[in-house]
């Protein structure tokens, strides 16, 4: 555990990104931090890139930033894109937005992990939504993107275990409030599962724990929802009446 090593996390400027990145960095790890803008900001410590995910140079840019730095051992695929459209309003801009972003980013990283990987364990981890186990059609194209990951998860797995690359992913429930979304509705609906328990970054930031130390695992999908895919709601959280 005390071998110098890299992660790389998309999407660390804010939110559950900047919390893992702290994280990381706490537990002894290098980390390149990806951002969207050059201007934002990142933890202290971390190595910042600024990369567009919807370049289709973005993984070239990203791994640049890990040259010289001990090996990439881990890969969090975090960033997504999270913008509406839904049945009689689809987007066809917006799928192809969401599909460069949350589908062939994070398929291009795990490409350029493979890419650059000397032996050892190495580790892939792509972030979905616990909506997958049991969906509705609201957020239309960020869910056929997350659906379409999880599919990507799978087929990296099968493809790059016989090199020691792990894939596998983490589908957590609401955590924090959702662009569009009321305050009083998050606070309403962040504990409303059947364990009564709001999903945090420290569950998601647990689970990745978990992956890293579990070098058996590959092609697993966890589900951090505190049970809500047992009661699923019909549509998504912000639409129910609190």
């Amino acid at each position: 555990m005390n071998e110098q090593r890299t992660a790389i996390v998309t999407g660390a400027a804010k939110r559950v990104g900047a919390d893992i990145v702290k994280a990381l960095l706490e537990r002894g790890w290098t980390v390149v931090a990806h951002v969207h803008k050059a201007e934002d900001e990142v933890a202290a410590g971390a190595h910042k890139v600024a990369a567009d995910l919807s370049d289709v140079d973005c993984a070239d840019r990203v791994f640049a930033a890990a040259e010289g730095l001990p090996p990439v051992r881990l890969l969090v695929n975090n960033a997504a894109r999270f913008a509406w459209d839904g049945f009689g309003e689809f987007s066809p801009d917006e799928l192809d937005k969401h599909m460069h972003v949350n589908v062939r980013a994070p398929l291009l990283l795990t490409e350029a992990l493979a890419a650059r990987h000397h032996g050892g364990d190495a580790l892939a981890v792509n972030v979905l939504d616990s909506k997958l186990s049991a969906p509705n059609p609201d957020y239309l194209s960020y869910t056929l993107s997350k659906q379409a990951l999880q599919g990507a998860t799978e087929l990296s797995a099968r493809a790059l275990a016989s090199r020691g690359i792990r894939v596998n992913a983490i589908a957590p429930a609401l955590m924090l409030r959702s662009p569009g979304q009321t305050e009083d509705n998050f606070q309403a609906m962040h504990e409303r599962n059947p364990l009564h328990r709001g999903v945090t970054a420290e569950h998601v930031i647990a689970a990745i724990d978990y992956l890293v130390a579990a070098t058996a695992v590959t092609g697993e999908v966890l589900t951090i929802d505190s049970g809500l895919r047992f009661e699923p709601p019909e549509r998504d959280v912000q639409f129910l009446e609190s």
